[in-house]
């Protein structure tokens, strides 16, 4: 397919820009154009100008400009030129005249003009870098209907481009001398997000005042834009009764992959995952919810410029918050609902039986139809058995009643509201007596996504282009760009833009070569992209005019067929323009165009040519007149054929389209009139006397003017005096053949033959295969036709589609003579079919068959990482990573190969492919040097090849033995009596190593445990240990004269048995001294405590007196008087309690005593003190981001109560500081301090004694970078 020539965006080489003059001077305004004598038209607010006493309009080539002549103030205003299918807007701006004396003033209007300086545009020129005809950005969105009302913008915020992670600023600037009272300015995001609660580390709005131009300057500053942050945004200014707004969009891009590693990035304490986390914060909540002393913090903290006015309106807030008795529960403070959807307010009041009213921007939603509320049942006020909606129409098509649901369960009262749409973003309220709660409902519109995309077109010239699109919304707005640059609609009416429902149309009514080009179609979900190709039209000719040769008085016809029936031409005569009158009439109907001359004469003979209009070329022919002499003839004349040939037996070759009418118009001469038999056999019959014919197939004979046979309905015979006409209407392909004709009378006969050879288009070739496919081609083949209609074959012309679609898209115009062919400019895992059509010199066949579909796709890129993970003697082992780009196609699976070295014969190692990333070639031959390779294979084919760069020998390698023993394996194994032990232990070495285990020496029974080996690891497994599985395991791995060992210990435990020799040793008062002597059996592992009970003998029930007590002797106390105890024993190890205890054998009786013991008592010290620090605070000057410490130490009876200042406000409850006290030792760590946490710090005590303080000043000092310490030591 021929590539469309790619032309510049914009018509305009230099553009005229926005310029500053004094009052009564002159301005002009310069432009070029890319193309010289461009038809320019200058406008001033979308009204033509002409040249006058005001204005003057000059062009020179491609030079344009535009003077006003004797500006006045009402002169400002917006300006624009227009060429072909761009126009650039530009302003004036008109300033005061000062007042200076005649020697101070300027002579020129080039003198007089200043150009201002762009704030808002050094971004975008950073940023975006356009392209040096890409139209201003005034022209890339349409106005703001409000936006000229006013004028109160001597400056608007321009349209930019950013990179994620950098920063941008958008600058508007009012005048504001007209102004009584300062203007008020609010930035937004799309429809109705105001950024003004939006500032933080992200956003910063700023504004200052220049008192000598009373010019206030406003700027919007975007910190590290991250990729959300595109959109449209909004800028409005008000002054009483004066507005004024613009539209701008932020474009965000992709952050670029940096082309080297920056050392300094790597030790920054940043944290960018945290920023993209949270960037949108709202300043209003953390206002309403902290002190007063915070608001300064928070305002430094999230770059809040207008703090006043937010505390005012917080202030307001806080008034609608206080307490009221009415609500026990009031309604949040917004609510968003996605469009479409509905939501349920609620609020809780106090008295279930009072009733309440809900207000929609202040004008109660009413209510109508039964209403009723019981104590704990829930009902609804149904109003969809009542049509409303003649009386209150709704947006959305629903009436009231089912757009609003009341319910009232308990203390609860709901409003829901069904099927949300924009009408419904407003403020709703609860009412209840004289107590109100109010709440912002904010309504989301979906996403709306492109349901239906474009589709590649290739038009002719001149011709009507509509591109379509469908989307899931009706009334949704889209962007149409062309070639990256947004179409506006402009006073050319280039473009055409058209809504249907949920369809989108643009309309190009004339197509030129100019608009070709990648069209683009926007919505806030997605996009969609087609191929606009624009192709000159090449004129073909179907049928060409052929030469004459007439008789007097007879008609000459000279006819043609050309591609299009638009075209019209001229006929001429040697040179001369044929003119019709009444003997010539010229006619053009569709694709024909004849010229007929009705009653030749010899001065019509002459060259004739047909010159189409607007081409060059011509089509010539030459009518020969036949000159009649009649001579005397006798009666009995022999007849005879006349044809434009020698001999007896003429012979002529007549090519005829099929389709068309064949006239064979042969004169004849004889008296009496001949009888003439027409013959259609093979070439060159003669016909015999008596009517035999050689070769006949068909024949039709006249006699005096009547046909004594006929064929089929097609054909037709009449003769004239001196003519004998043969006429087959519509001439297919069996027609083609030899013709003979025979007349004859009975003074002899005449013979002639003629060939007639009938041309039609070829048949179409059969279905198209792909043979191959590429990232966005393919290489497709055909067959030659079977017939090629008589005529050789031209070429081929070929068309493609994609699979869902129905449009045909032509990939070349000029015949393609060879059978292979390589289509371009597709889209990478998209569907398509391609079809062929036939050329030869008639014209264009049928299309073949669609072909099958196919999907353009790239091989992968090479596997990554080959490399050899094993080698033996008969066997390799190669390991690698899947490819780093699949692409659209599916991964398919990997070929290996392997050739010897010093060859190029690569053999397959398996048959077929293979889906994993590792395989084993086994049956090599010991010894050879072999090269490996692997290439992925999908759709599209094998990829290149991923090789390992030296040869590898087939030849096991030594490997010394190596156990490698698992940590938990270093120290003792315990395990308890019935539990299962297995043990893996892997090793390393080759040739296979021999594996001995062990036990205290003696080698391992089968039936002692089961032992397990491979290549590289080795088991040991005991089903259910017994205590005599403890010991000492010892494994040897052993390759010839070398081996390495490792050893295991393995403990088996089970309970301990009861403790020895359980004794009552002493009794005395209310205590009881035991002994007892260590178990026998102590389970196999360390007893680790004991457990002691006792029992009163009446009830006997046990009760714990010692757990895990670690001696062989303990005193029971706190025995009760008159009771007599038992006492038992446990013994304790890791597994747990022995399962039997010991019991004393005797039992213990407490006496009764009559002594009692009376304690003495002391007198009370009192110990109270009040507060004071021992140690004081000291003053410090930390670095800004690393944590501080202020600490001092504290003493007092009671515990003094310890609390922090900062600038004599209370910071006990900050979540940045953190308090510490630890033995009277006070700490205040202060988190990642910035410069905003300096100031003086108090630490203060108090308890019922007294109070006492001290206090510290800390500074804060910010980081600076090493570049910064370099200059400054410089």
């Amino acid at each position: 397919m021929p590539e469309p020539l790619k032309k510049p965006v914009s018509a305009f080489a230099k553009k005229p820009k926005t310029q500053e003059a004094e009052e009564g001077s002159s301005v002009v305004f310069e432009a070029e154009t890319e193309k010289p004598d461009c038809k320019v038209k200058w406008q001033r607010s979308s009204k033509d100008i002409a040249t006058g006493d005001k204005y003057v309009i000059t062009a020179d080539g491609r030079k344009h400009s535009l003077t006003v002549r004797g500006i006045a103030m009402e002169d400002a205003d917006v300006y624009a030129v227009i060429a072909g299918g761009s126009k650039v807007k530009f302003e004036l701006r008109v300033v005061v005249k000062p007042e200076t004396p005649p020697e101070a003033r300027t002579d020129g209007p080039e003198e007089s003009s200043v150009k201002p300086e762009p704030v808002a545009a050094p971004p975008q020129e950073q940023n975006s870098a356009p392209t040096q005809d890409a139209p201003p950005a005034e022209d890339r969105h349409p106005a703001d209907t409000r936006q000229d009302l006013t004028g109160l913008f001597t400056e608007k915020p321009q349209c930019g481009e950013v990179t994620v992670g950098e920063n941008i600023t958008f600058v508007a600037k009012v005048n504001a001398e007209s102004l009584l009272k300062k203007p008020s300015i609010k930035w937004f995001k799309g429809k109705w997000m105001d950024l003004s609660s939006k500032c933080g580390k992200h956003l910063q709005l700023k504004e200052t005042f220049d008192r000598n131009t009373k010019v206030y300057t406003f700027e919007m500053q975007i910190i590290s834009a991250q990729a959300n942050f595109a959109g449209g945004y909004r800028c409005e200014v008000s002054s009483k009764d004066k507005f004024d707004s613009c539209n701008f969009d932020l474009t965000v891009h992709e952050a670029r992959a940096p082309e080297g590693l920056d050392i300094r990035a790597a030790f920054r304490r940043t944290k960018p995952a945290h920023v993209n986390s949270d960037p949108d914060i709202d300043v209003w909540n953390i206002l309403s919810h902290a002190r007063p002393s915070e608001y300064e913090k928070i305002a430094f903290q999230y770059g809040i410029t207008d703090l006043r006015g937010m505390l005012k309106r917080l202030k307001k807030m806080k008034k609608e918050e206080k307490k009221s008795e009415a609500f026990l529960k009031k309604l949040d403070p917004a609510y968003q609902v996605s469009k479409g959807h509905k939501i349920k307010l609620a609020v809780e009041v106090a008295d279930e039986n009072m009733e309440v009213k809900w207000l929609k921007n202040g004008q109660e939603i009413q209510k109508s139809g039964r209403f009723e509320r019981f104590p704990r049942e829930v009902f609804m006020l149904n109003l969809a058995f009542y049509d409303f909606s003649f009386f209150f129409p709704s947006p959305s098509g629903l009436s009231p009643a089912s757009k609003y649901i009341f319910e009232s369960v308990g203390n609860m009262r709901y409003l829901t509201i069904n099927h949300c749409s924009l009408a419904d973003d407003a403020a709703y309220a609860c009412v209840v007596g004289d107590d109100k709660c109010t709440t912002e409902l904010f309504v989301k519109e979906p996403p709306v996504m492109i349901v239906k995309s474009l589709e590649d077109q290739m038009v002719m010239k001149g011709e009507r282009v509509e591109l379509m699109c469908e989307v899931s919304e009706e009334g949704a707005n889209v962007k149409w760009e062309k070639d990256g640059v947004e179409l506006t609609r402009d006073e050319s009416l280039k473009y055409r833009f058209k809504k249907d429902g949920c369809k989108h149309f643009l309309i190009i009514n004339e197509a030129t070569k100019e608009d070709c080009g990648h069209y683009k179609v926007k919505t806030n979900g997605g996009e969609s992209m087609a191929e606009l190709l624009v192709q000159e039209k090449e004129l073909e000719v179907y049928q060409s005019i052929a030469d004459l040769t007439v008789k007097a008085k007879d008609q000459a016809v000279f006819k043609c067929e050309v591609s299009d029936e638009n075209v019209r031409g001229t006929w001429y005569k040697n040179g001369v323009e044929v003119k019709a009158d009444a003997r010539i009439n010229i006619s053009h109907i569709g694709r024909i165009h004849k010229l007929t001359i009705d009653e030749v004469k010899p001065e019509d003979e002459g060259d004739y040519t047909f010159v189409p209009d607007g081409y060059a070329f011509s089509l010539s022919a030459k009518l020969n007149f036949l000159e009649v002499k009649i001579d005397y003839v006798p009666r009995q004349d022999p007849p005879k054929i006349h044809l434009d040939c020698m001999g007896r037996t003429a012979e002529s070759t007549i090519v005829v389209v099929a389709g068309n009418k064949l006239r064979l118009d042969v004169p004849i001469t004889g008296d009496p009139a001949p009888t003439v038999i027409w013959t259609k056999g093979e070439k060159g019959s003669s016909v015999k006397e008596g009517g035999e014919k050689e070769g006949q197939s068909a024949s039709w004979i006249l006699n005096d003017g009547e046909v004594i046979t006929e064929g089929d309905g097609r054909l037709h015979v009449e003769s004239t005096k001196g003519h004998c006409i043969f006429t087959i209407e519509g001439a297919e392909r069996q027609d083609e053949g030899a013709y003979s004709v025979v007349v004859r009378n009975p003074a002899g006969e005449d013979t002639a033959d003629i060939s007639v050879k009938v041309v039609d288009v070829p048949d179409p070739p059969q279905a198209p295969k792909i043979l191959s496919v590429g990232e966005d081609s393919c290489i497709v083949q055909w067959e030659a036709p079977e017939f090629d209609g008589g005529e050789p074959i031209i070429g081929y012309v070929l068309e493609r589609k994609k699979l869902k679609s129905y449009r045909w898209m032509r990939l070349n115009f000029d015949p393609y003579p060879e059978t292979t062919y390589e289509a371009k400019r597709m889209i990478e895992g998209m569907p398509y079919e391609m079809r062929v059509y036939a050329v030869n010199g008639i014209g264009m066949s049928r299309h073949s068959p669609a072909s099958q579909p196919f999907i353009p796709v790239a091989p992968t890129s090479e596997p990554v990482g080959l490399h050899v993970d094993d080698v033996s003697d008969t066997s390799v082992t190669l390991k690698w990573r899947a490819p780093e780009r699949i692409g659209a196609a599916e991964l398919e699976g990997y070929g290996v190969e392997y050739c010897k070295e010093g060859t190029d014969e690569w053999i397959p190692a398996i048959q077929g492919l293979t889906d994993r990333t590792s395989l084993t070639i086994k049956n090599l031959t010991t010894g050879d040097k072999l090269l490996f390779r692997v290439r992925a294979y999908n759709m599209a084919g094998p990829s290149p090849p991923a090789s390992l760069a030296q040869p590898i020998t087939i030849r096991e390698i030594m490997q010394r033995p190596k156990i490698w023993l698992p940590r938990y394996l270093r120290q003792t194994l315990i395990k308890k009596v019935g539990e299962t032990v297995n043990i893996v232990i892997p090793f390393q070495g080759k040739p296979r190593p021999k594996v001995i285990w062990t036990k205290d020496g003696t080698p391992l029974d089968s039936s002692f445990a089961s032992l397990r080996n491979s290549e590289t690891d080795t088991i040991l497994f005991i089903r259910k240990t017994e205590r005599k599985h403890s010991g000492q395991y010892d494994l040897q791995v052993q390759i010839e004269n070398v081996e390495d060992t490792a050893r295991v210990l393995i403990q088996i435990v089970d309970l301990p048995g009861p403790p020895e020799a359980l004794k009552i040793v002493d009794i005395w008062g209310f205590n009881v001294a035991l002994e007892w002597k260590p178990p026998v059996d102590d389970g196999n592992c360390e007893i680790s405590g004991y457990t002691v009970q006792k029992a009163d003998k009446k009830t006997m029930e046990w009760y714990t007196v010692h757990d895990h007590y670690r001696r062989t002797h303990c005193v029971v106390s706190d025995l009760i008087m008159g009771n007599e105890y038992i006492f038992r024993v446990f013994s304790i190890n890791l597994v747990g309690l022995s399962p039997d205890p010991i019991t004393t054998k005797d039992s213990v009786f407490i006496q009764k005593t009559g002594i009692s013991y009376k304690s003495p008592t002391y007198k009370k010290h009192n110990f109270s003190e009040a507060p004071k620090f021992t140690q004081s605070l000291v003053d410090r000057s930390i670095i800004a981001g690393y944590n501080a410490t202020l600490s001092c130490a504290v003493r007092g009876i009671p515990k003094p109560k310890v609390t922090w200042y900062k600038n004599k406000m209370d910071i006990s409850n900050e979540a940045k500081y953190r308090m510490l006290s630890k033995q009277g030792v006070l700490t205040l760590e202060i988190r990642k301090p910035c410069p905003f946490d300096g100031g003086v710090y108090t630490c203060k005590a108090v308890n019922d004694m007294g109070e006492d303080m001290v206090e510290c000043k800390l500074e804060v000092r910010p980081q600076i970078a090493k570049e910064e310490k370099k200059d400054a030591q410089k």
